[in-house]
């Protein structure tokens, strides 16, 4: 597969304000013609958030809300039905606007170590706090994914699947940095390499197809989701520090995939499109990087899903991605 035929120029992260599940594909698939994605609507509630509805894709692992959260249990109850009744739903949605569509279509869930840290275990700790918890989850969701995209191939037989994995937590996971339920301390910081196999074996889940990894969070690991065999990196470019700027270089010379994050998430007044991706094309100069290479190597996203915007600004942000990314094509130097 080369890079242009697995991506589109432009796609969304995920999120959209709302809760009609038509009007929602309606936009993810009009705004973005050739890389449309499957849209998340956490306004309907519980089970609609990003955790909930990733907990109804679980194989023999159910999820409940309690005060606190999302917490593990033995039998789905009405929480994971809801979740898999709005999945079902979005998915109905999807379906009607992609008739005869053939081309990428991104689906996204929550990856293994960001679901680690937010379900609970029975006694309220996270399941992080267990590695036995964390290769059950892991090894509940590589199956959940499997089906899901089977599901959305049967859909939608067109499509070239993108799965992308939301792993916002995943830097306070490898930093010790995850709160207990107390919240006094810490849980300890997982091993680079478990991490780093966890997801080798997510991503193994899509067989020849790419895996994105999504972090709005700064100080995105690069290298080790390099090393973990992922075709795309998904990240708010403006919390990009000097530090990254090596890695990206070598993600890039590596043939990954940078989905880069430049429009704000919430109603912000947007510049002219060249001026959203002026940062992009000044990181590649300073890397040294051929020109050539821009349309090739980046998608543009939002920084982040956008259900925290308005819906109007949410249709503009998205808009927006597709003028920013042809300015890239059209003038790349």
């Amino acid at each position: 597969m080369n890079a242009d035929s697995s991506y589109g120029p432009a796609t969304g992260v995920g999120s959209l304000p709302g809760g009609d599940a038509r009007e929602a594909a309606r936009t993810a698939t009009g705004s973005f013609e050739d890389f449309p994605f499957l849209p998340e609507l956490p306004a309907r509630g519980p089970g609609a958030d990003m955790i909930g509805r990733t907990a109804g894709m679980l194989v023999e692992l159910y999820a409940r809300v309690e005060p606190s959260g999302w917490r593990i249990g033995d039998r789905p109850g009405r929480d994971t039905k809801r979740a898999r009744s709005w999945l079902g739903e979005d998915l109905d949605a999807l379906e009607e606007f992609t008739q005869d569509y053939e081309g990428p279509l991104k689906v996204q869930a929550v990856g293994p170590w960001t679901l680690a840290a937010a379900l609970e275990l029975k006694n309220g700790e996270a399941a992080l706090s267990d590695p036995g918890a964390c290769r059950d989850l892991a090894a509940s969701l590589a199956e959940g994914l499997r089906l899901h995209l089977a599901e959305v191939r049967r859909r939608v037989p067109g499509a070239r699947l993108v799965l992308q994995l939301d792993e916002p937590s995943l830097t306070a996971v490898l930093r010790g940095g995850v709160r207990s339920a107390s919240g006094y301390r810490t849980h300890r910081a997982v091993d680079r390499q478990v991490v780093e196999a966890t997801l080798r074996d997510l991503a193994g889940v899509h067989g020849e197809g790419p895996v994105v990894v999504h972090s709005c969070a700064p100080d995105v690991p690069f290298a080790l989701l390099r090393r973990a065999g992922v075709a795309g990196i998904s990240f708010d470019f403006s919390l990009l520090t000097e530090r990254d700027e090596e890695a990206i270089g070598e993600a890039v010379e590596g043939g990954t995939r940078l989905f880069a994050g430049v429009v704000p998430g919430t109603d912000s007044a947007l510049s002219d499109p060249a001026g959203s991706v002026m940062g992009v094309r000044t990181l590649w100069r300073r890397l040294g990087l051929q020109p050539g290479l821009l349309t090739e190597a980046v998608t543009i996203t939002p920084a982040c899903g956008l259900a925290g915007a308005s819906p109007a600004y949410a249709r503009q942000a998205l808009a927006h991605c597709v003028r920013a990314a042809r300015s890239l094509a059209d003038n790349p130097e």
